[in-house]
């Protein structure tokens, strides 16, 4: 059981812009949705541990040049989503809980880590907030920190730069306002061209992917995955697996593993969708601290056969060319195939995939454990809750000794024996 102790709202420290930002068609075809995360931090017996005061003050002065964030998700006259800037402030909940830290030994994400340790929310429709924190003390002095962040604003790599920025201003690693690294707002960066110019078929976006039902009932699980099990996957992947990416290669095994789990037949048509960061595949690249939507999806297709009768090199291959495809022509091609869809609100829904589908993300490489408050580094950082059936994520071990973490969501009946054979075929 957790109670809430305390709901306030955050403002900045300092009068902020009141206008309205402009989001781009990326932006518009995310997620409708919260991303929840968790980080857990053990106490040391330190004084003033996770400070209530001292979070407030240090969000109040990070809300300054992140103003946008204190606002409120809108509509414009034409429907589109769009930042308020008003400067309204983020809600700030306290709760305690009688859970410890070792309680989440084995966490994996759910609907109660998310209804418990996340900061409950009314509406993921305008008008409605755009980033929330909770912090939760637990029974043994540990803390477990709830963020919530709109996906229509944000994506893993802008929330993330917030996070590090609100931590480091905490901990008193930036102690000047003047040396705050300055977020990247302006969305029109991103904007679709005059003369649209569509080269590609992007047709793929015509129609949502996920079904809309997200409350299927699935499981939710965390395989770990040591530096010399990947290598062991990689050695799988072909003569030349030095060249083979970690994130291309354990999907390719997870999309294998969950073609046997699902039992599906061999003519079946299965799809991997995966995320696709273009920030360094525009020319020229995008700012370093853009804040705002920057990835794409693209699909990597087979038979059921061909992935389940091939080693993983086979999936590696089909993702490769799925992911090459995304070139700075291409993006803006796909910009420009937006403005002219008739529903960019229809594509937003979330929720599971069908049996024969998976969506992979890659958190591999990004700042997710640098969330130092001044208290140590979170002992896990992860998502709360995933959509459904057929989600991946990866994250590299929070040790850092070259180890990831793979998040899986399966159906029910799925789940078992992927679980069983995932280090059997190994």
């Amino acid at each position: 059981m957790v109670e809430i102790l305390e709901s306030t709202l955050v403002v900045p420290s300092e009068e902020t812009p009141n206008h309205k930002l402009w989001l781009s068609n990326l932006d518009q075809v995310t997620s409708r949705a919260y991303t929840p995360t968790v980080y857990l931090y053990r106490s040391k017996g330190e004084p003033d541990f996770f400070s209530v005061q001292s979070l407030k003050s240090s969000l109040a002065k990070a809300l300054v040049p992140f103003y946008p964030l204190a606002g409120r998700l809108g509509l414009d006259q034409n429907g589109r989503v769009e930042i308020n800037c008003t400067g309204d402030g983020v809600p700030f909940v306290v709760a305690r809980s009688g859970s410890t830290i070792d309680d989440f030994k084995d966490f994996a994400p759910s609907q109660e880590i998310r209804d418990s340790f996340a900061p409950p929310v009314e509406s993921v429709d305008p008008p409605c907030i755009l980033v929330a924190f909770q912090v939760t003390y637990l029974r043994c002095g540990g803390v477990v920190l709830g963020v919530i962040s709109h996906h229509n604003a944000l994506d893993g790599k802008s929330a993330l730069f917030f996070i590090k920025i609100f931590s480091a201003i905490t901990r008193g690693g930036i102690d000047d306002a003047a040396l705050i690294p300055l977020p990247f707002f302006d969305h029109t960066i991103l904007s679709a061209r005059s003369l649209p110019t569509i080269l590609f078929d992007h047709d793929d976006y015509s129609t949502n992917i996920f079904q809309s039902n997200s409350s299927s009932p699935h499981l939710t699980t965390v395989l770990k995955l040591s530096k010399d099990q990947i290598q062991t996957i990689k050695n799988t992947c072909g003569d030349d697996n030095s060249r083979v990416s970690t994130f291309r290669a354990i999907v390719a095994y997870v999309w294998k593993i969950a073609c046997i789990a699902r039992g599906l037949k061999g003519n079946d048509e299965t799809q991997l969708y995966m995320a696709v960061d273009v920030r360094n595949r525009l020319n020229p690249p995008l700012p370093q601290n853009y804040m705002g939507n920057a990835t794409l999806r693209t699909k990597a297709v087979a038979t059921v056969e061909e992935i389940v009768a091939n080693s993983p090199s086979l999936g590696v291959e089909r993702m490769k060319t799925a992911i090459h495809k995304i070139t700075d022509e291409f993006v803006k091609s796909f910009i420009d195939y937006l403005d002219t869809s008739a529903d960019l609100a229809g594509l937003t829904k979330r929720g599971g995939l069908p049996r024969t589908s998976l969506f992979a993300v890659s958190w591999l490489g990004l700042p997710i454990h640098d969330a130092d408050f001044g208290w140590g580094m979170p002992e896990l950082m992860a998502r709360a809750q995933l959509y459904g059936c057929g989600c991946v994520y990866l994250m590299n071990s929070p040790e850092e000794d070259g180890g990831v973490a793979v998040v899986v969501a399966l159906e029910e009946d799925s789940m078992g024996c992927f679980k069983k054979i995932f280090y059997e075929q190994m």
